[in-house]
């Protein structure tokens, strides 16, 4: 093997890796995520309560999204990147400095700003909770109350980009947990005490976001990072990573608007839709983390270390893979969502507050946004492309597009499928996003292998048709319309995954897809270390 061939093994492997190393992480924290969704569906059910929650968590959500872990972290990444390579130790650790320093006293203010003006942002992003007086002032105080959850989340986004830059990856990937075990303290602590039980969510939100942060600072410390008050509104580091901010926000998150916007339809449908939306969009945010998101995280810092050499053949052949991988465990994903959605919302949600028509619903919304899941995946790969190369333009002239896109397929879709229509709106807008990306990024970076990308596609598409096959062989054989959570349910639903999973490997090394023998080749070597 020649060294450039070899040198590419290597990335592949490395950031294979260290996409392992996240998506591991995201898992355990999906499963908590899952429990907490558990205890909340148990608890509170689909009603008023939820509702009001959900709006009001996805606000500060939302801003952590775009704000932290979004805008602020693609655009970090590469400037300090460069920073890494270009520059001095010191210089490069006061960058760091500087940038928390700043970023303490914006979110300040945003916080500030957010918990005064929060019934106006309510009535934006719901103005059909304005016709329920108690729905809407609830609505508003649990913003309120959550609201200082963007200062703490942002701070830990901000050391999550540090520490990735610095090939650290577990413990952001791991810091979530914190979050979902708070939240279900809070919630089966609170319960039976409060008033109004719902306040006991919020409560473990606050938390959550306070031991996010508390979580990051050994790590930063370990890798030679302690953070100092440092003012430099001119540094020119920080001035670039502001530009890049900027447009970002659309750009990277245009996923999180359309749910904004959705939202705000959502409020005019039947009581429950905002629920059904959520509980949906969580399920489909576990294959996401796992793996979409996993690998964005994984091939950021190797894209921004190209753009900064200017290696544009490594840095075309890193995103041929990145996007090879995740086709390769997205697709499964995907198969098996459609497949056994009702099952899986059955066994997860149906108990307590949360009934059968709950579960109808939610599958609904689950079947729609599932077929956007390619869509949502390629997005989260190769927008951090065009931040690599520091371009935050094209990203948000495509968000926009998509974003008119969702509203448009949106108001046409609600009234014919209701909230199904909602999701099937951003299912669809995602898609025109993804395709638009995927064509601009060609013409900036020059053809990066969509012959090689979309053979594997096609291997994959079909490894999966006939893992479907079997899946949904297999739990024909299970009495799913009895009441309860049964045993045999549990165990079908679990052979059903095991199976399936089982089949697609097979069919996939079976065609010789690349990707299955870089995944076998690293867990190869994983166990030689073992011994």
């Amino acid at each position: 093997m020649n060294p450039l061939d070899h040198r590419t093994m290597e990335e592949k492997e490395k950031i294979a890796r260290a996409a392992g190393v996240v998506g591991a992480a995201t898992l355990l924290s999906r499963v908590f995520g899952f429990i907490r969704d558990m205890v909340v569906a148990q608890l509170f059910g689909a009603g008023n309560a939820t509702d009001a929650f959900f709006v009001a968590f996805r606000i500060p959500n939302l801003l952590r999204r775009l704000v932290g872990e979004g805008a602020l972290t693609a655009s970090f990444i590469p400037i300090y990147s460069e920073y890494l390579i270009q520059h001095s130790q010191e210089e490069s650790n006061r960058f760091v400095q500087i940038s928390f320093t700043l970023l303490t006293i914006s979110l300040s203010a945003i916080t500030l700003l957010g918990i005064a003006f929060s019934p106006w942002i309510v009535k934006a992003i719901a103005y059909g909770f304005s016709a329920n007086p108690e729905k809407f002032g609830l609505t508003v105080l649990l913003n309120r109350l959550m609201f200082p959850y963007i200062f703490f989340i942002s701070l830990v986004a901000l050391s999550m980009g540090v520490l990735n830059s610095l090939r650290h990856f577990s413990a952001p990937a791991f810091s979530p947990v914190i979050l979902n075990l708070s939240i279900i303290a809070c919630a089966l602590l609170g319960f039976p005490y409060l008033d109004e039980p719902i306040l006991s969510l919020a409560l473990g939100v606050l938390i959550g976001g306070m031991g996010q942060l508390l979580f990051q600072i050994p790590f930063l410390y370990r890798k030679g990072i302690v953070i100092r008050w440092r003012v430099d509104w001119s540094h020119p580091g920080v001035r670039r990573v502001l530009i890049l901010m900027g447009p970002s926000v659309l750009g990277l998150a245009v996923s999180q608007l359309n749910v904004l916007v959705n939202t705000l339809l959502a409020s005019y449908l039947p009581q429950g839709s905002v629920s059904y939306l959520y509980y949906a969009d969580r399920l489909l945010e576990f294959p996401m983390g796992i793996f979409a998101i996993a690998i964005a995280t994984a091939v950021l810092p190797s894209l921004s270390d190209h753009a900064a050499r200017k290696d544009w053949s490594a840095l075309r052949d890193t995103m041929v893979f990145a996007l090879r991988l995740t086709f390769f465990l997205i697709l499964p994903a995907m198969a098996g969502l459609i497949i056994l959605r009702n099952p899986i919302i059955q066994i997860l949600f149906q108990r307590g507050a949360f009934d059968a028509h709950s579960t109808t619903m939610t599958a609904q919304a689950l079947f729609f946004y599932a077929l956007g899941l390619i869509a949502f995946a390629g997005i989260r790969i190769v927008v951090p492309a065009f931040y690599a190369l520091q371009d935050t333009k094209t990203p948000v002239k495509i968000a926009g597009w998509a974003l008119l896109a969702n509203l448009g397929f949106g108001i046409l879709l609600m009234s014919p499928l209701k909230h199904g229509g909602l999701a099937l709106a951003v299912s669809l807008s995602a898609g025109l996003n993804f395709i638009l990306l995927m064509i601009f990024l060609r013409k900036k970076i020059g053809s990066f292998g969509g012959t090689v990308i979309w053979s594997s596609f096609f291997k994959n598409l079909l490894a999966a048709g006939v893992m479907s096959l079997v899946v949904h062989w297999v739990i024909s054989f299970i009495a799913w319309e009895k009441e309860g959570v049964t045993f045999e349910k549990i165990i079908g639903l679990l052979f059903a995954l095991s199976a399936g999973a089982i089949i697609y490997w097979a069919a996939c090394r079976f065609m010789g897809c690349e990707e299955a023998k870089t995944i076998l080749n690293l867990f190869k070597r994983k166990i030689k270390t073992l011994r």
